[in-house]
């Protein structure tokens, strides 16, 4: 059926997976077709819609059109010059002066990935999903890796067939916001879906072959929660055997729905140490699967955590030990070492530099043990 919207040029989204920085964004979908998540705040008052295929696939035509120039230019003696590169762009609207340095950002990082924007690509017709699919793979065909967010209840409803069909047109990699599989958990943050389902969505994924990031999120269940939000993550991931396991630590800023449960007492938080000993448990009951493990984002507390399941387990799951049998007061110094970014693991606490910085920052925001959590929560906001 024809759209009545009329193309307003590149649109770029607001989001992507910290593993898709060197990605070219492509928006299938504006916002979220859900956004009703206590923890999350990035699309509250928006608006979600599916952009016409059509507008997609005129995306596609104006980056390639742009990545055609910068490899012509590229291509001259010497590399071409910059003002032929800017003269690609110049009295363009602002649309495709986004695309301009979408396309040239692309070129210089290799285009091997793509990244479909915005939180759930897999609600719209799988028919529209392959048509976007194979004009991407038409205009692009160096590209190794097309990724997308899902939501588990979306990829639950599509039949194996249609999977089958999207992944032979080369969606090839799918991160899920699993953040729990608590039921106690999903039904009080309102994450629209159950254990199963969640168990059901990831098992198809796999099944069809592509490739799947799972996300979960430390400290959700609150204090009332959280042995029933590792435990049952943890079960749930067994089930899957997902390709990734990707931690996220929780972060409550004050513009979401779980901040004003905080303030009313119907969810308390748990602090840094609490958390460590949740991510922990989770780790230790990962069982009989072969996942990496991957805790890339700065609101982690412990970022070595990375490795393969199982033969790294040990290792990964080493530093969390150490700091929850350290003094007090040197598991002090650490989180305001890690939360002020002078920390990047545990090791740099024995760096006498580093622990000379941390402990400056201590003495500065006046950190101690009775305010360390008001700190830290303080210090999460930067990042969020």
């Amino acid at each position: 059926m024809p759209t009545t919207e009329n193309y307003q040029g590149f649109e770029l989204g607001p989001i992507r997976p910290p593993s898709e920085a060197m990605s070219l964004m492509l928006r299938i979908t504006r916002n979220c077709p859900w956004n009703k998540c206590k923890f999350c705040g990035l699309y509250k008052g928006e608006k979600f819609s599916i952009r016409p295929v059509n507008h997609v696939i005129e995306d596609i035509d104006t980056i390639r059109h742009y990545i055609d120039g910068i490899q012509t230019i590229a291509e001259q003696p010497g590399g071409g010059s910059q003002r032929e590169l800017l003269a690609l762009q110049t009295d363009r609207p602002e649309s495709e002066q986004i695309a301009f340095q979408v396309a040239v950002n692309w070129f210089q990082s290799g285009m091997t990935s793509i990244f479909l924007q915005d939180a759930n690509t897999m609600v719209i017709k799988p028919d529209d999903l392959v048509e976007i699919l194979n004009n991407v793979r038409k205009a692009f065909p160096q590209v190794e890796r097309i990724t997308s967010y899902a939501r588990s209840h979306s990829i639950a409803r599509i039949s194996d067939e249609d999977m089958a069909r999207i992944a032979a047109a080369g969606l090839n990699r799918i991160h899920v916001g699993m953040e729990s599989a608590a039921d106690e958990v999903l039904d009080f943050i309102k994450k629209g879906v159950d254990k199963k389902t969640q168990i059901v969505a990831g098992q198809k994924v796999k099944q069809t072959g592509i490739e799947l990031s799972e996300y979960f999120m430390p400290g959700l269940g609150g204090e009332a929660f959280s042995r029933e939000n590792a435990l049952e993550t943890a079960d749930a991931i067994n089930q899957i055997n997902p390709d990734f396991i990707r931690i996220r630590t929780l972060a409550i800023p004050e513009n979401v729905e779980l901040f004003k449960d905080c303030q009313s007492g119907e969810f308390t938080k748990i602090g840094d140490l609490q958390m460590a000993e949740e991510l922990l448990l989770f780790l230790d009951n990962l069982q009989g699967i072969a996942s990496t493990v991957k805790s890339d984002h700065i609101l982690n507390l412990f970022q070595e955590v990375d490795g393969r399941l199982p033969d790294d387990k040990e290792r990964m799951t080493a530093p969390i030990r150490k700091v929850l049998a350290m003094p007090p007061e040197e598991q002090l110094l650490y989180m305001v070492g890690r939360r002020t970014g002078v920390f990047s693991k545990l090791e740099d606490l024995h760096d006498a530099e580093l622990r000379g910085h941390a402990e400056k920052a201590r003495a500065a925001y006046k950190v101690t043990l009775e305010n360390i959590e008001a700190f830290t929560a303080e210090m999460m906001k930067r990042f969020i």
